[in-house]
C-alpha cells in the first residue's frame, strides 16, 4: 500500500438504477478497478465521455459538496449530482488529508459567495489577505480561482473538474507550478482536464475515457496534445480545410 489518501476505487453497479444513463457510458461501464499510482492523476477525454461525472462522484464519495468547496461547505443551488457518488467503493490510505477542496469551474461563483459566508467573524482585512487583499468577487473569474486555490498550502486531497476553463495560459502555468509543488509535499490531485499545459506536469498519470474502459496513456497520446501540436505546426492548412468544409 502506498501513502496516498485515495488508493483505488471501483463502481458497485448494484447501487445504480437499471435505466440510469450511467450504464450507457462506455468508459464507466468497463472501468473495472482503478488504481492510483501517483500523486497527480489526470482524466482526459472528449465531452460526454464521463470524466467529469466520475470526478464529481469521487468528490461526493469523499465527503465534498457536489457544487464544490471544502469538506465543510454545504449548499446547493441546483441538485444535479448523479447517483454515481453513492455507488463508488473507495479504498483510502492510512493517512488522512489535512485539507481538501473540490473545484468545479461552472459553480465557482457560488463557492466564492459561500467563502464570504463562512469567514466566521474574521475581519475583512485579514480574510481578504488570503486572496491577495481583495474579495474574490472583486477579481476576475480566473484571478479569484487562482487566488482561492493558492490559499491552500496544506497537504491534502484536491479534486478538480476542468480548472483551465477559468484560467488564461499564463495562469495555467501558475497552477502547474502550484500543483507540482504541492504534490511533491504529499498532496494528491485528481483532475479532469483538456489542458495540454496541465497535462505536461512531470510524473503525472493519465487515464483516457476515449474508448471502452479507462486506459492509461502517455502525454503525447492525449487528444489535447495531438490536436494542439497539429494546429500549431500546420495552422494555415488546418484553418483552410476547416473553412472549406464549413462552406460545403
Amino acid at each position: 500500500m502506498n501513502d496516498r489518501f485515495i488508493q483505488s476505487l471501483g463502481i458497485d453497479w448494484t447501487k445504480v438504477e437499471e435505466g440510469s444513463y450511467l450504464r450507457e457510458i462506455p468508459a464507466l461501464r468497463e472501468m473495472g478497478w482503478l488504481e492510483f499510482g501517483e500523486n497527480i492523476t489526470f482524466f482526459v477525454g472528449e465531452n460526454g465521455t464521463g470524466k467529469s461525472t466520475l470526478t464529481e462522484a469521487i468528490a461526493v464519495a469523499c465527503g465534498f459538496n457536489g457544487e464544490g468547496g471544502t469538506a465543510d461547505y454545504r449548499f446547493s443551488t441546483f441538485d444535479d449530482v448523479s447517483e454515481l457518488g453513492r455507488a463508488l467503493k473507495v479504498v483510502r490510505g492510512f493517512r488522512r488529508p489535512k485539507k481538501g477542496y473540490f473545484f468545479r469551474a461552472e459553480s465557482f461563483f457560488n463557492v466564492a459567495s459561500k467563502a464570504e459566508d463562512y469567514r466566521d467573524g474574521t475581519t475583512k482585512e485579514i480574510y481578504y489577505a488570503r486572496y491577495g487583499g481583495k474579495s474574490l468577487h472583486e477579481q476576475s473569474h480566473g484571478e479569484s480561482f487562482l487566488a482561492y486555490f493558492q490559499s491552500f498550502l496544506e497537504e491534502g486531497l484536491y479534486i478538480m473538474d476542468e480548472p483551465e476553463a477559468a484560467l488564461s495560459p499564463q495562469r495555467q502555468l501558475a497552477l502547474f507550478i502550484q500543483i507540482t509543488k504541492m504534490a511533491e509535499r504529499g498532496s494528491q490531485f485528481l483532475i479532469a482536464t483538456h489542458s495540454p499545459i496541465l497535462l505536461a506536469i512531470p510524473g503525472a498519470e493519465i487515464y483516457s475515457f476515449d474508448g471502452e474502459g479507462l486506459l492509461p496513456c502517455s502525454y503525447e497520446e492525449t487528444e489535447s496534445y495531438r490536436l494542439t501540436e497539429l494546429f500549431i505546426n500546420e495552422r494555415e492548412r488546418i484553418i483552410k480545410e476547416l473553412l472549406e468544409e464549413d462552406e460545403k
